[in-house]
């Protein structure tokens, strides 16, 4: 999958990032539409960053991945201020 941030980034999830990022990257896309706040996005993000793959140990955030973290921060925050 090619994901192309807000700045005009393109990242190919199959070459960028490795089977542990693109793991975590699915529960986070889940987290996106859940999250009551940003807070709480960032504590579900620092959670699968320690809890790893499958409960591997930690995962380093590489930057392909920290640009893909940041775009989705900027959507949680557009869909709760678009809420009020």
């Amino acid at each position: 999958m090619i994901i192309t941030t807000r700045d005009g980034k393109s990242i190919d999830t199959d070459s960028d990032l490795t089977a542990p990022e693109r793991h975590i990257l699915q529960k986070l896309f889940a987290w996106e539409s859940l999250v009551s706040s940003l807070e709480q996005f960032r504590e579900k993000e620092k959670l699968a960053m320690l809890n790893g793959w499958n409960n591997s140990g930690p995962i380093r955030i590489r930057e392909p991945m920290r640009a893909i973290i940041a775009d989705l921060e900027r959507k949680v925050v557009l869909r709760l201020t678009n809420k009020a």
